[in-house]
């Protein structure tokens, strides 16, 4: 019988996905893929259908396709080629601590866009793997993001005979990994830059609704933050949690970070510090929103100093933490080859 990590091991990393180019045929399969989802919107299919079709797709990407060519890179999205050296760095760090012949291997999936969950789980099946734990890069839970994660790995699994022995993370907002990360890497930004007397953590915001549901996002959300600030020692008149990325007319999570910024500076606050902890890499709405046009709202307000404090990214500090969760996941490995 195998055991422990006699077993071959997939690790799938999930993260939300990309347009295949910045462009505006590129942006209308992306984005109606992303927002046909009912976990995303969650508004009656038949009048959703409508007002996504004939409103949302036709006006919005022309202008979503000019916003990622402001970012965009040789080697595609950021969010991409993060993800991608993130699956790497993690693949290398599993293989130093459970040796190079252990049969595991990391796998990186877009849940829209490509490479999809299904396509690479087709690849896992196909390499015989028996074992596969599924890491979506959501660290706060969110039904549009993790269970929407859960969904597509079902769909594509509910086809097989033979489903794999099944691992799924559902969040890691308060891991002691994911926070001493994060703070470390505040930390080391404010060694080389110095520290702002002000931080905002801000979060991707939801549908005021989805909390009010049951969702549990924004109070893990406010965990993580809190539990970072501790860290870090911070005194709570020194930092604040906001919510970006507002879609629609309906309320959203507040405070918005758009009107916190646009207050601070009338309270004297002209220096400001923005980490964004609940993206595992730089995207769209880190390098853009948050990083270029939440900053002209800042200093048109009157502010002096807006700097944006990157993400995990694929720094050691990141596969390491993903690591430590893989082996709390899989205790088995850890028994038979140490911690991590």
């Amino acid at each position: 019988m195998q055991t422990g990590m006699d077993r071959k091991t997939a690790v799938l990393l999930v993260n939300l996905g990309t347009p295949d180019a910045p462009t505006a045929p590129a942006l209308r399969r992306y984005l109606r893929e992303f927002l046909s989802d009912p976990r995303v919107v969650e508004i009656p299919r038949a009048i959703w259908w409508f007002i996504l079709n004939l409103i949302i797709v036709p006006l919005r990407s022309p202008r979503s396709a000019r916003t990622y060519q402001t970012i965009w890179t040789d080697r595609g999205s950021p969010l991409s080629a993060h993800s991608t050296d993130l699956g790497e760095s993690l693949q290398e760090h599993l293989e130093r601590e459970f040796g190079a012949g252990e049969e595991l291997a990391v796998y990186v999936a877009m849940r829209y866009g490509n490479p999809s969950v299904h396509s690479q789980l087709q690849s896992i099946r196909q390499a015989g793997f028996d074992r596969l734990l599924i890491l979506p890069l959501y660290p706060q839970y969110s039904a549009a993001t993790t269970a929407s994660t859960f969904d597509a790995v079902v769909d594509t699994l509910r086809g097989w005979r033979h489903i794999p022995e099944l691992h799924f993370i559902s969040d890691y907002h308060c891991d002691p990994g994911y926070i001493d990360s994060v703070a470390t890497s505040i930390g080391h930004y404010w060694k080389t830059n110095g520290p702002a007397p002000m931080l905002l953590f801000s979060f991707h915001g939801l549908p005021a609704r989805s909390r009010a549901l049951g969702d549990p996002y924004y109070d893990q959300c406010q965990e993580t933050a809190s539990l970072v600030a501790r860290k870090l020692g911070l005194e709570a008149s020194r930092w604040q949690v906001v919510f970006q990325s507002r879609f629609g007319p309906a309320e959203w999570l507040k405070p918005y970070c758009v009107d916190v910024l646009a207050s601070l500076p009338g309270e004297g606050k002209r220096e400001v510090d923005v980490v964004c902890p609940g993206f595992a890499v730089d995207c769209l709405e880190t390098l853009e929103e948050i990083a270029i046009a939440n900053r002209e709202v800042f200093l048109h307000a009157g502010g002096t100093q807006y700097r944006y404090i990157p993400a995990l990214n694929s720094s050691p500090v990141h596969a390491s933490l993903l690591a430590g969760l893989i082996r709390r996941t899989l205790p088995s490995s850890a028994e038979k080859m140490g911690r991590i």
